[in-house]
């Protein structure tokens, strides 16, 4: 009971009710104002009409109440007969009890009608406020019953629009956010447990295999040798990891960055094995953002060694850099289907099932770029390359790009 007391509905109920109420009383307060004023001039002409007409001045007003004019005037030369001042009287005291039974019974009648209205009012507030209020009682109950089993619920409101379908509308879109949240998050975790787990199976498949009982010294070697490649392979996941983690949380600390001094002093071939006479040409516009230097060296680095790794033999890479606040990296390598490159963008997402040979990554390169360009505020775009050359061109746009001092672009080719 004190939780109806204190609910917004019986808050509004109570205004409304009110509101109705005061509105209900100034009505019946000034139709008897207007009535009481008038009535008995109007009684007590009503009445005199009925009366035969004699001529003579009439009486004068009696306590205050002004004396009605007769249908025809007096002549003012005559005296009224005593009957004719009895017909006055009479007339006068008849007008005064009509209008004192008439006032009597409005009163009454407009108490009673201040009554019902008061039960109507109220009957019609608490409708009214819980209609106003159903949409936010919905949105309560289906925050109520959220977890992370039923994200899939929506409100749905069918109402006109306005507040509070906004408000709904807002938070079925907020809660579209949090199931993609919750299920890249469940994604990733699946994905993070198989990568972690398949070279701790390898390890453990060398372990018990390749050195179970005397193995020859060529053997322990080569066994030594894989073991240190799953180990290095291991600890390579774990630190993207932690990069993916460190740049979704954002940037603590900022200063001006020359991503095209970046672009120039990062080996394109230091991470994976590089294909063949691969040819790297830079043309590096001077290009200074703010930002973290180290996330963005992270960004500038994978995004080489991703156009590395994936490429061919006699192919081709190229990093560019504009005043304009662009990166981009563009290079040869398979054909690529336009559909599959937002797929691409993911956590442990490849273009190809994952071999586990040397070198291969882990599939977080292109997902932590696209991280670290949200930190920062940047716009991160792919496509795919057309044949015959193949390969991917990504793009980044940087926000309120500074100019850097003078230092000549330069475009040269570069074997790997």
């Amino acid at each position: 009971m004190r939780a109806v007391l204190r609910s917004e509905r019986t808050r509004l109920t109570a205004l409304y009710g009110s509101l109705l109420l005061l509105a209900g009383g100034g009505l019946i307060a000034l139709i008897n104002i207007l009535l009481r004023n008038g009535l008995y001039t109007r009684i007590s002409g009503a009445v005199m009409t009925t009366t035969p007409n004699f001529e003579g001045t009439p009486p004068p007003a009696i306590e205050g109440r002004q004396t009605p004019v007769p249908a025809q005037p007096f002549d003012p030369g005559i005296t009224p007969t005593p009957q004719q001042i009895e017909q006055w009287r009479t007339t006068r005291n008849l007008s005064i009890a009509v209008e004192r039974a008439t006032l009597h019974e409005l009163l009454v009648v407009s108490f009673v009608a201040l009554a019902v209205f008061a039960v109507i009012s109220i009957w019609l507030a608490w409708w009214m406020a819980g209609r106003v209020l159903r949409p936010v009682g919905v949105i309560t109950e289906t925050a109520r019953r959220l977890s992370g089993a039923n994200l899939h619920e929506r409100i749905g409101l069918q109402a006109p629009p306005g507040e509070l379908k906004r408000l709904a509308d807002t938070f079925d879109g907020m809660l579209d956010r949090m199931e993609d949240l919750v299920g890249a998050q469940r994604r990733f975790a699946a994905n993070a447990a198989h990568e972690l787990r398949t070279p701790l199976a390898v390890q453990r498949a060398a372990a018990e295999i390749g050195l179970a009982g005397n193995p020859p010294p060529e053997k322990v070697a080569r066994i030594r040798s894989k073991l240190i490649d799953v180990v290095d392979s291991g600890q390579h996941l774990i630190e993207s990891l932690l990069l993916l983690a460190v740049s979704e949380e954002g940037l603590e600390a900022t200063e001006p960055v020359d991503l095209a001094e970046l672009a120039a002093a990062e080996p394109a071939g230091a991470e994976g094995s590089a294909p063949e006479d691969l040819t790297l040409v830079r043309d590096l516009a001077p290009l200074t953002v703010t930002g973290d230097r180290t996330l963005l060296g992270h960004l500038v680095r994978n995004l080489l060694a991703n156009a590395v790794r994936h490429n061919r033999a006699g192919g081709r890479v190229e990093v560019a850099t504009s005043g304009e606040g662009v990166l981009t990296v563009s290079n040869t390598g398979p054909v690529i289907d336009p559909q599959d490159v937002p797929r691409l963008l993911e956590p442990f997402r490849r273009r190809a099932e994952r071999q586990h040979t040397a070198g291969e990554g882990a599939g977080l390169g292109l997902s932590i770029v696209a991280s670290i360009a949200r930190a920062h505020g940047a716009e991160l775009t792919a496509r795919a390359n057309p044949r015959p050359g193949g390969g991917l061109t990504v793009r980044v746009w940087f926000p309120a790009a500074s100019p850097a001092e003078e230092t000549p672009g330069s475009l040269t080719g570069q074997q790997i």
